[in-house]
Formats: C-alpha cells, sequence, structure tokens
C-alpha cells in the first residue's frame, strides 16, 4: 500500500507544536509547511472540522476578551496514531506538475521572450523561498550549529523537511536562471 498525502496528514504533523487556532494554522502553513504543503485559509477550516469529527484533533473555546472568541485544537491521540500509520506507508514519489517546466519543453517552437520572463520572476520567488527557509532554520537552531542541531535539538523533523524545502527552491532557481541564460543566447544566435 503506497502512502496518499492528504491534507489532513499536513495539518496533522503543523498541529504537532502545539494548540492553535484555524488562523494560527493559515500562518504555520505560510510560515512553516510551505516548503511541502499548500492549502487555501478555507481548506484548511474544512480539515480542521473533519478531523474534529473523526476525533483526530480536540477543540476547545478560549474566551478573549474585546474579541470574539476563538476555538483551538491539538492534535489526540487518534491523530497521532493516524500519523504513525501514515509514516509507515511507503511513500509516493515526487510529481512535478509544473507548466513552466511545459514550456520551456516547448522553447524551440514558441517566443522565447514571455518564457525568459516568466523564468526570471520564478527565480526571483524561488529566491525568496530560499532566504525565508534559511531563516526558518535559523530560527529553529537557535544557538546550535547545524551538526549539533541535527545530533541534540528538540525537534528534528520540521528542520528536516525545511532543508529539503531549501534544497528545492535553490534548485529551481538555478534552474530557472540557466535555463532563461540558455534560451537568451539561442535567440541571439538566430537573429544573426
Amino acid at each position: 500500500m503506497t502512502s496518499k498525502v492528504a491534507l489532513r496528514h499536513a495539518v496533522l504533523a503543523a498541529l504537532l507544536d502545539g494548540e492553535y487556532s484555524g488562523y494560527q494554522l493559515t500562518k504555520i502553513f505560510d510560515v512553516g509547511v510551505s516548503n511541502f504543503w499548500y492549502a487555501a485559509p478555507q481548506q484548511l477550516y474544512a480539515e480542521l472540522t473533519k478531523l474534529e469529527a473523526d476525533g483526530l484533533v480536540a477543540g476547545r473555546e478560549v474566551v478573549q476578551r474585546g474579541r470574539p472568541n476563538k476555538r483551538v485544537f491539538k492534535v489526540t491521540q487518534a491523530g497521532l496514531d493516524e500519523l504513525a500509520a501514515f509514516a509507515a506507508t511507503p511513500a509516493k514519489p515526487l510529481l512535478l506538475r509544473d507548466d513552466l517546466a511545459v514550456k520551456v519543453h516547448a522553447a524551440d517552437l514558441v517566443d522565447t521572450a514571455p518564457l525568459i520572463a516568466q523564468l526570471r520572476e520564478r527565480a526571483e520567488e524561488a529566491a525568496a523561498k530560499l532566504a525565508f527557509f534559511e531563516q526558518t532554520l535559523r530560527r529553529l537552531r537557535g544557538d546550535l550549529d547545524e551538526e549539533e542541531f541535527l545530533r541534540a535539538g528538540e525537534r528534528a523533523g520540521p528542520y528536516l523537511s525545511c532543508l529539503a524545502g531549501c534544497r528545492l527552491e535553490r534548485e529551481m532557481r538555478d534552474w530557472c536562471l540557466e535555463t532563461a541564460r540558455t534560451l537568451e543566447e539561442r535567440a541571439k544566435r538566430r537573429v544573426r
């Protein structure tokens, strides 16, 4: 049986560090989970409702003064069991579905000027994500160097998944810049 990554597993993993509201969870997804999962806020709220109905998270009302009350959620033992079962199933290989790669594949038969612009834009986006992930890594390890943190730090999982995000974004940035340069050079040779 192969694992099927579901939003539920990403939400459960995001809730491992504490008790969070739906709003806080959307921020966690923007910041800490964005290197391996994207979900719109409405998807997260709907998934929290399902997880609570399934007994995988427990929610409670927090009364706030001067602001609306909020509901916070934490992973239950059943949720931990679900994550353990998910972690034990074989993972599927990474599937890449990227319209930019399809455009590059067709580069010999299309106007490459818009494609080059898109590649440069994607490279900038990847560089920004890379900078964010590198900052997250520094925050996670605190005063420890990477080797020491990985050997004895409190939770290596978020760090290791963020490392994967760094590597993917670094590779995307480099590929986009190299591809843009190659297409520019080829366009110059055709004009001559």
